[in-house]
Parts: C-alpha cells; structure tokens; sequence
C-alpha cells in the first residue's frame, strides 16, 4: 500500500474523506471557485487564494493578476453562492448573514518574473516542490480502496441529503474506512466510521441505520464489520457543526484530495492555485502518468515523483516506481514518458488543457479517481497513453 505496507501481503490499512461541508472544504471550494472566476476572465490569470471560516465568518486572502473583473465584491458574491450550495443556514453559519473580508493583492513581481516566459526562457514553474502521482488497481478507477469506498460512503449521504430522502442531515460529515488485505488484495472491512452532522430533532438510532443502509449497498458483499466496529456519530450526537463547530482553511486536507495515505504526498495543497503553480499542474500531470501505466497493464501499482524549481522549466528530476513488477524496466520506463509528455509547467497545462475554469468540482471528493468532464475537468483521469505504452513495451491488451 505505502512505503511501510508495500512489502507486506497481509495488513489493515485506513483512509479517511470528509464531506463537501467540512469546514476545510468550504474553503478549498471558495478558493477553487474564484480560481474558476479569474480563468473564466482570462485563461492566463495568476492566482494563489486561501480562504478560512469560523463561526459566522468567511476571509479570503492571497494574490493575483490579469484578472481585474473579480473584485472583492465578486469575490463575496462566490463565497456566498459556494455556501449557499453547500446548504449552510444555521444560526452558526449561514450564507446569507456570514461576515466576509478580503485581503488579495496583485501577485509579486518577483514570483511573476520566474514564471512568466520571454525571448530568452521558457515559462517557469510557480514555485519549488516535489509532486507524487499514484494508481493501482485495487478497484475500477484505479485508486487505492479504502480512499474509494469512504469517498463513496460520504457521497451518497450528501445526494440523500441534497434530495430530501435523508432529511434531518446537514452538510459536515466525515467517514474513515479500515480495509484488511490479505495477499495484497482488500477483502473485507475491519471498521468503519461515519460522524454525520444532524438537526437536533433526529435519534442517534435512527442516524445509524440510515448510514448502515448507505455502507451496505456501497461495500461489497460480506465486507461489514463486526457489530461492535461499526461507529456512528461516536460522540453521541453532532448537532454542532461546519464552521459554527471548528474553523477550515483551505489546503488542510491534501490526503483526502490525493491518495488517503497510500501514497507520499510532496506536501503542497492543490485548491487556490491556477495552473502555472506545478503543486497542482504537476500532481495532475504525474497522475495522468501513473494511471496510464496501470492501465496499460505495465505494472499492478505506480508512483511517480516530479520535482521543480521557481523559475526553470524543466523538472529537476523523474522517478518512476513500478512496486517490484517486473514486466518493464522503470528506468526505460522513465525515459519512454518522458519523451512521451512534455512535463514543463506549460506542457502539462496544455497536454492536459488545464487553463479553463474547471477546478471548482475537484475541490470536494477528490482530485483523482474521477471521471473525465465534457469541460475538461478531470482531463488527468484519461488513458489517452494506454495504446501508445502498450506499443512500445510490446504488451497486448489482453495481458
């Protein structure tokens, strides 16, 4: 699974997800969707956005550039719809009575000197870093499982509460799912974990039969756990919730965006950030990479490593790490997707079409994992190189 599970074949492994009304998600939304706003007024806009709530209180903070139409008031306007959304209107936060602040300025002229190409230099990537990309094929969409079955959990009791079917639920959840492996392979659930915020007139009773049904018909057959490991609202009620009961800020959930733990993180958040900045453009492009490779059959799990500096156009370095297959030789494995993908910050974004306003529905459940958008978003979820690996290493489609 990750760097400590990778050579054992029996072991328990946890991820856990939160749901698009944690507070921390809040933020990654606003931020991503004023992202959408700046690159809807000009594709090449330069954004770094934060955002942070409490109780009653939304600030927004960063830098920018080229993208004069989205104003503070603009800025206030998204925030709210964001929240609006979402279905906060509680004492404690609500999306029509929040107090909002703006701090953004115009993006440092220093930053935009590195990145901004010229006659002498190609465009530069946004900052320093290291970016991890990973795949496996522990389910369909080649990401790791206990990440999988903890996004979906979360994701039907926000479309039942979205619909009504599950009325008396509000907006913050959180799911944890422990998986046990045996050969490499999960097989059943040891634990599963749901907090699930809720109005004050609904019995814990009938809270937890509501979510027993929702994790039995996602877990495959036979997978619930022991009676006494299967935990709902463990507290005893979550009536508190959202901002109104923790603070968020934008980029405190970088595992549940990725990988749920299965794979290194380089430590840079994704939601806020335009393109040019590789934390994300480089996070997508390595994914796009790893998946591919899993998909063309080359090896059972992949990672990959990219590494920058501000500035420079090329990666600084490329590894690749197939896990101990042996079908193909990671080295030339290397050097194959290099040739293959231009990994300068300006080929991932234009390989991958990222200069278009698609970032707000990655900012909940997950940047990876997903399927392809007729908007170009997800565009990294493609396996548009599966054919052309295959070619070179001379695997067929059927191995």
């Amino acid at each position: 699974m990750n760097a400590q599970t990778a050579d054992r074949k029996s072991y328990i492994f946890t991820s856990e997800s939160v749901s698009e009304g944690h507070p921390d998600k809040i933020c990654d939304q606003i931020s991503d969707a004023i992202v959408d706003a700046c690159l809807t007024e000009n594709p090449e806009a330069r954004c770094g956005i934060e955002t942070l709530t409490c109780t009653n209180q939304v600030v927004v903070a960063g830098e920018f550039r080229d993208a004069d139409g989205v104003t503070p008031a603009r800025m206030e306007e998204i925030a709210r719809d964001v929240v609006k959304d979402i279905g906060y209107q509680q004492r404690g936060f609500s999306w029509n009575t929040f107090k909002f602040d703006t701090y953004v300025h115009q993006q440092s002229a220093d930053i935009a000197r590195g990145v901004d190409s010229a006659t002498d230099k190609d465009e530069g990537a946004g900052d320093q870093g290291l970016m991890f990309g990973f795949a496996c094929t522990e389910t369909p969409d080649l990401m790791p499982a206990t990440l999988f079955y903890s996004l979906r959990i979360l994701q039907a009791l926000s479309v039942g509460r979205r619909s009504g079917k599950f009325a008396g639920l509000e907006p913050d959840a959180k799911s944890q799912v422990s998986l046990e492996y045996k050969d490499g392979k999960p097989v059943r659930a040891t634990s599963i974990v749901v907090s699930t915020q809720h109005n004050a007139g609904m019995e814990q009773s009938a809270i937890r039969e509501l979510v027993r049904g929702v994790v039995t018909d996602i877990l495959p057959k036979g997978w619930m756990p022991e009676e006494s490991q299967f935990f709902v609202n463990p507290t005893g009620q979550f009536i508190i919730g959202g901002p109104d009961g923790d603070s968020g800020l934008t980029g405190r959930k970088i595992i549940v965006d990725t990988y749920g733990g299965a794979a290194p993180h380089g430590g840079g958040a994704f939601s806020g950030k335009d393109p040019t900045k590789v934390d994300r453009s480089a996070a997508y492009a390595a994914r796009s990479l790893a998946k591919n490779v899993v998909a063309a059959g080359l090896a059972d799990r992949c990672t990959i490593q990219l590494s920058y500096a501000i500035g420079v156009s090329r990666p600084t370095s490329f590894y690749v790490n197939t896990h101990g297959a042996l079908k193909v030789d990671p080295a030339r494995l290397e050097k194959v997707l290099q040739e293959m993908v231009n990994l300068s910050p300006r080929g991932s974004r234009t390989h991958l079409q990222l200069n278009r306003p698609i970032y707000l529905p990655t900012a909940s459940y997950g940047h990876f994992g997903r399927t392809p958008e007729a908007n170009g978003a997800f565009s990294w979820e493609k396996t548009d190189l599966v054919d052309a690996l295959r070619r070179e290493f001379g695997i067929s489609a059927a191995a």
